[in-house]
């Protein structure tokens, strides 16, 4: 694959601590808007990307065959939740994308990347 170049993205990667994640009850309060939580996994049966609205109740769960890795599962996965998110048409002014894959979201926000990364940072 050939490499692609982000230096002006619209959005922002934020990190949070295992400790944040479990302080108190529920999503950590830094959180403000719209809240999605995106999965990808590798099964006998193939890869899948999940996805889910807690704001909306909304939830998407997507076969991407045995070929593909968790990491492009994870990568699909968000892509689809912007997807999503636009399908929606909600106007709220945050939006959350959360996702338990560090490596997916280092290429997020890394200027450098491939052609799918570089597809789910246009959204």
């Amino acid at each position: 694959m050939r490499q692609v170049f982000n230096f002006d993205p619209k959005y922002r990667v934020t990190m949070l601590t295992r400790g944040e994640w479990t302080r108190g009850n529920g999503t950590p309060h830094v959180l403000k808007g719209l809240i999605w939580f995106t999965d990808g996994s590798r099964m006998k049966k193939g890869t899948r990307a999940g996805v889910y609205g807690q704001s909306v109740g909304g939830r998407l769960r997507i076969s991407l065959e045995r070929y593909a890795t968790v990491f492009q599962a994870e990568i699909y996965g968000i892509l689809a939740c912007a997807y999503e998110i636009q399908l929606y048409g909600r106007t709220e002014k945050y939006v959350n994308i959360c996702s338990d894959s560090q490596a997916a979201l280092k290429a997020l926000q890394a200027a450098r990347t491939s052609p799918l990364v570089q597809s789910a940072k246009r959204r």
